[in-house]
């Protein structure tokens, strides 16, 4: 923004300057040649009152000494004494016929023109030329100073742009700071005082929105808090309970598939809890393989009851390895194949595959898909007419925590993709 408003104001400032300065410097120069024209047509004046135009016929026309180069012509336009072209140029003959002074420049050269009076008649007419030079030379001078001017005045400009622009950026830096330390998650940023209004209302506005948003994430983490204590107590009671039947004997065979389901509830609750407080979580890694071997286990069954088979699929030698927790990879792979058997049809294939630092885990089957907007079905809601609820809401949440996507395949079978970022160690391919 500085460099930004440095180059607007330095930039105005020098098209202002020029389009001052250009006009005034060709002024200048007109200015100075109509004065050295004046001159000379001043002296060319004051020579011909020494010309002796009333002498007897055939008497040479005698002109007055001079440093400039003069000639006098007939009303017929022939040059009767001096120097000059022989016939009479233009500038002579309008001073003969409009019997007043003309003037004209050629080749860098000043021209003038007085008529020679006899009586009140024009009997003729005196050229003068001296060079230009004295008005260019001033004309070159006033130029320079100027330019000199004008450098001055751009410099000032410049130097007041970069002060401006340090006054109005420096405050919105800070802004900006306090803006990404909120987005960071420290809500005890503030903005300071800046003293112009506009900035400072908006920094009013960053700093009621952080106090908000403070205020709604302790009530959230509190309640979060207390909803892990609430869950933990039933589900630790449901547990004893549970192995208690174990130890009396003759516990009914559903009752390990219903201790490893409270396990598996045990884990969600604290790998959701964990995502939504933001807590720091140990860098972890995925083997993907393993864990995809995990998901056949526990998802071959109840799709084979339905009559649908479960096909898993990773290519040969390949060994991808997730930089991602593997309770929230197998949390939201537990949803995409909780949608794929509630809503989908036919064979369900969860592949992996390494695409360019990335791996990428599909979940497909051969059911009606999501239509030509799937983006519909990650929008959270409590009910829809297609029977999509919060679930692969959620399973998007989860994967933008563990900075991956979860994105739909648009037309034809569903095709739901997760990517997460592959492990830089190089232990598993990429």
């Amino acid at each position: 923004m500085r460099r930004r408003l440095i180059w607007a104001i330095a930039g105005v400032s020098a098209v202002a300057v020029v389009l001052l300065a250009v006009p005034l410097g060709i002024v200048l120069g007109h200015n100075y040649r109509d004065e050295d024209l004046l001159r000379l047509q001043r002296d060319t004046m004051a020579s011909t009152r020494q010309i002796d135009v009333g002498g007897r016929r055939g008497d040479p026309i005698e002109l007055p000494a001079s440093g400039d180069v003069l000639g006098a012509y007939d009303r017929s336009g022939r040059r009767v004494a001096g120097s000059g072209p022989a016939r009479a140029p233009a500038v002579v003959r309008a001073a003969v016929l409009r019997g007043r002074p003309t003037d004209e420049t050629a080749g860098g050269r000043l021209v003038v023109a007085v008529p020679l009076l006899q009586g009140e008649r024009v009997i003729g007419a005196v050229r003068a030329e001296r060079s230009g030079a004295g008005a260019r030379a001033d004309t070159r001078g006033a130029w320079l100073v100027i330019a000199a001017i004008a450098a001055a005045i751009i410099v000032l400009a410049t130097l007041a742009a970069v002060l401006v622009a340090r006054r109005l950026a420096r405050p919105l830096e800070e802004l900006g700071a306090s803006a990404r330390r909120l987005g960071e998650g420290d809500f005890s940023a503030r903005a300071a005082p800046s003293g112009i209004a506009e900035i400072d209302a908006v920094g009013g506005a960053l700093d009621a929105t952080a106090g908000r948003l403070d205020a709604l994430v302790t009530r959230e983490r509190a309640f979060t808090s207390d909803a892990s204590h609430q869950l933990r107590t039933p589900l630790q009671a449901l547990r004893i309970e549970l192995e208690a039947m174990e130890l009396r004997g003759a516990a009914p065979p559903e009752l390990p598939a219903a201790l490893a389901q409270v396990d598996r509830l045990q884990a969600t609750i604290e790998t959701l809890l964990a995502v939504a407080r933001d807590t720091s979580r140990p860098e972890t890694t995925t083997d993907v393989g393993a864990l995809l071997d995990a998901v056949g286990e526990r998802w071959t069954g109840p799709l084979a009851r339905d009559g649908r088979p479960l096909r898993i699929v990773l290519s040969a030698g390949e060994h991808p390895v997730a930089a991602a927790s593997p309770g929230v990879v197998g949390e939201i792979l537990e949803v995409l194949l909780d949608n794929a058997h509630r809503h989908g049809a036919g064979e369900v294939t969860v592949c992996a595959r390494a695409v360019d630092g990335w791996v990428a885990i599909d979940v497909a089957d051969e059911g009606p898909g999501l239509g030509d907007d799937p983006e519909r079905a990650f929008v959270r809601r409590s009910a829809h007419a297609d029977g999509h609820g919060i679930g692969l809401a959620l399973a998007r949440s989860l994967a933008h925590a563990e900075g991956g996507r979860l994105t739909a395949r648009v037309g034809g079978s569903p095709v739901l993709t997760l990517m997460v970022r592959a492990r830089r160690d190089g232990c598993g391919r990429t």
